[in-house]
């Protein structure tokens, strides 16, 4: 899975638990190829164990790939199969982690191409030549609700349940993303991240944050800061990763509950 033509990502992963909350419950990684965050939820200490799960899944896929001739979309459709029945075996085992489950929203690169696979509510943005695109569609009742036209985004930012997901990995069938192939561009940047970020930073101050800190890493922090200064009512992750002319990187990120859990799935 060689990055060709001189182009690869430069990127960046922060967790942060917050202000409100006691214990982190989301989970990220990033890598040369692989980008991937994870919002755990549910039961007694089950959100950690069910996004640690999901990262730990995608650490481990990314050191089995072949260099290349890899199928980038059957490839992440199996392995969130693989999380799902994982979380299901594992609550099946352990009554208090029933009822756990996680978002995951992930990018496989081979060059220019990556997969995006996704389901829940964190979400990945593309910045493109000025304008910041939200790339996933957000799997919650306030979201359904914007899209039969019931209510405005306006109305949505402040629904007394918009915080209600309707779709997450959570040990049910083989779990049902969304999946897409697409094509970067050179010097697109690119924002994964769980929605204690997005819950309290808008888009405008998004767009703003990513086009003026040229840094990754310091755009990530900075985004963390903000939602912290705007309250800070859940877990924090971001990855920022810019796809263009730079060196291929070996840095490897495990942020979040996944360094703290050791997981075998």
């Amino acid at each position: 899975m060689a990055l060709n033509e001189g182009l690869a990502l430069r990127y960046a992963a922060r967790s942060d638990v917050g202000v409100r909350r006691e214990a982190n419950e989301d989970s990220g990684y990033a890598s040369a190829r692989l980008l991937a965050v994870a919002d755990g939820m549910g039961g007694h200490a089950g959100g950690e164990v069910a996004s640690s799960l999901a990262v730990t899944a995608m650490v481990r896929l990314d050191e089995s790939l072949p260099e290349s001739g890899v199928d980038l979309v059957a490839t992440l459709k199996n392995a969130a199969r693989d999380v799902n029945h994982t979380l299901h075996d594992m609550s099946e085992h352990d009554p208090t982690l029933r009822g756990m489950g996680t978002t995951l929203t992930a990018m496989l690169w081979d060059g220019a191409t990556f997969a995006l696979a996704h389901v829940g509510d964190s979400r990945a943005y593309m910045l493109r030549d000025g304008a910041l695109y939200q790339i996933t569609h957000d799997h919650t009742l306030v979201q359904s609700l914007v899209d039969e036209g019931r209510i405005t985004l306006e109305q949505a930012a402040e629904h007394p349940r918009r915080s209600m997901v309707l779709r997450v990995l959570e040990g049910t069938g083989d779990g049902e993303l969304d999946l897409s192939l697409r094509e970067a561009q050179p010097d697109d940047r690119y924002l994964l991240c769980s929605d204690g970020l997005t819950g309290v930073v808008g888009p405008e101050t998004l767009f703003n944050t990513l086009t003026e800190i040229a840094d990754p890493d310091e755009a990530a922090r900075w985004l963390i800061d903000l939602a912290n200064r705007g309250g800070g009512p859940d877990n924090i992750t971001c990855i920022v990763a810019d796809f263009g002319a730079h060196a291929v990187s070996a840095d490897r990120y495990v942020v979040g509950a996944a360094v703290e859990r050791k997981l075998t799935p």
